[in-house]
């Protein structure tokens, strides 16, 4: 079975942006010092705007046609969704570029009821998804290519219709280099039939052997292969239980087995789980299942476990458990350096701090605990960039040598402030409907705002300590006499 996507990347589009449905847009690239269109809209189509034209000239045609940029490789990355998709109709499908699909339907079709629904379901739930598609069955991939194509036919050919069904297509259908096809223009050739009983020895010496083997292929006389696409399969284990598991203490023994077995594995791939699933399919069908993720790449069947442990209250076996599958569907490379060797996680510096992330995050919420380095801004708003790997490192070793804030409010709270001019700092200030008397004081230290970035106020930073001992980052945005100038708190010191 051979399946054309007759507008495949601008039917992607209009999925994203369904305000294009109906309109006439294209894709363009680059090409030699001009914008050429690369992919047409079947609006844009029905104006006679056709791939290859230049956007200049398809604007001459259509001034309101819309443009949008080619982006390469998103055809691969489509088509290999869809075959990863199609795999449910067949174990054989492979990839046709730039638009098409093939599939080895042998032994499938039965399944449906026969080639007619078979071919039905797929085109239709294809329509459904949003692409216009057309495709065509025979024993042939070459006749199904040419039929999906270029056909006003059946679109399913039954054995034995190969020639007949060639002969009324053009030959572009036998997939022939341009330059053949226009040679053949030339002659006069509109048709299959007009050159198909002609003697091989001559199409040979006129068109090359390429006519004669796609000729070949099409009749079923050449073996074309077709390179099937294999979809990346999770790391998994499986244990089947010799009776049905009702007990927490059963689940828990099925999933130390299952995470001994795919963390064995993993070591020897010096790889590390980000995620794992476990599922458990009960007796009456139903499934249950729990996930955890870790901050960083592991393989330690502990730790893990007891991650895992913290859900297992969250199962409910029911009539019992038949059988246990473990996933890990995020899997990443483990670097251990020399000395680390002994250690199943990476890192031996940092595993401790992982997995009492990872404890942290399995008891609470995920965005419980959060990571930051310094980054090269002197204005303390950009002063830290958020990270989410404890492998990371800062990017330079600037830092500033002024005393900063534990905790830094992600915007500064307006305060009212009781202070004597031009530069001194405050003697009280009112904070949540609290006056702090300020019992002792340092600065002021002037940070600028970054004009390159923004433009704003520079500010006078203090930190002063109040009649608690309690001591705060305080600042005033812009001078005295300018304006009114107004205080904030920015930050709380230990």
């Amino acid at each position: 079975m051979a399946i054309w996507f007759r507008h495949l990347l601008t039917d992607r589009w209009t999925l994203q942006m369904p305000e294009l449905k109906g309109k006439p847009f294209v894709l363009a690239a680059p090409e030699r010092g001009r914008m050429k269109i690369t992919a047409t809209s079947p609006a844009a189509e029905m104006q006679g705007i056709e791939c290859g034209m230049a956007v200049a000239d398809a604007r001459s045609i259509l001034p309101a046609l819309m443009t949008f940029d080619h982006k390469p490789g998103l055809a691969a990355t489509i088509l290999n969704t869809l075959a990863e998709w199609c795999i449910r109709y067949s174990p054989i499908v492979s990839v046709d570029m730039p638009n098409g699909l093939m599939i080895d339907i042998t032994g499938c079709a039965h399944l449906w009821g026969g080639e007619r629904p078979y071919f039905k379901d797929i085109v239709f739930k294809l329509n459904d998804f949003g692409y216009s598609v057309r495709a065509a069955i025979s024993n042939t991939i070459g006749v199904s290519w040419a039929v999906s194509r270029y056909g006003k036919v059946t679109p399913i050919i039954h054995p034995g219709q190969e020639a007949e069904t060639l002969a009324t297509l053009p030959p572009a259908g036998l997939r022939l280099e341009p330059s053949i096809l226009e040679q053949m223009r030339k002659l006069g050739f509109h048709k299959i039939s007009d050159f198909m009983s002609m003697p091989r020895s001559i199409l040979s010496r006129r068109f090359g052997k390429q006519l004669l083997n796609r000729l070949d292929q099409a009749m079923g006389q050449a073996v074309e292969p077709i390179n099937p696409v294999f979809p990346v399969e999770p790391c998994q284990e499986r244990l089947p239980g010799f009776e049905p598991i009702r007990s927490a203490k059963g689940i828990e023994i099925a999933l130390q087995k299952l995470l001994n077995k795919l963390c064995k594995r993993l070591e020897l791939e010096r790889k590390g789980v980000k995620k794992v699933i476990f599922k458990c399919f009960r007796v009456d069908g139903a499934l249950e299942q729990i996930e955890i993720g870790t901050t960083s790449a592991s393989c330690n069947a502990e730790h893990l476990f007891k991650l895992l442990q913290l859900k297992i209250g969250t199962i409910k076996p029911a009539l019992g458990i038949e059988l246990f599958l473990l996933e890990a569907p995020v899997v990443e490379d483990i670097q251990r350096p020399q000395s680390a060797l002994w250690n199943l996680s990476g890192n031996s510096d940092l595993v401790p701090i992982g997995e009492l992330l990872d404890q942290m995050i399995s008891r609470e919420e995920a965005d419980i605990a959060h990571r930051y380095l310094p980054d090269e801004h002197h204005w303390p708003e950009r002063s830290y960039v958020a990270t989410s790997s404890l492998q990371d490192k800062p990017a330079s070793s600037w830092r500033t040598d002024k005393p900063r804030p534990v905790i830094l409010l992600q915007s500064p709270e307006l305060i009212e402030v009781t202070a004597p001019i031009p530069d001194y700092p405050p003697l009280l200030f009112r904070y949540k409907n609290k006056i702090h008397k300020i019992r002792s004081a340092d600065g002021p230290e002037r940070i600028e705002q970054e004009w390159w970035i923004e433009d704003g106020l520079h500010r006078d930073y203090y930190c002063v300590e109040d009649q608690d001992g309690a001591r705060y980052w305080i600042f005033r945005a812009g001078h005295y006499g300018e304006h009114n100038p107004r205080w904030f708190l920015h930050g709380f010191f230990a």
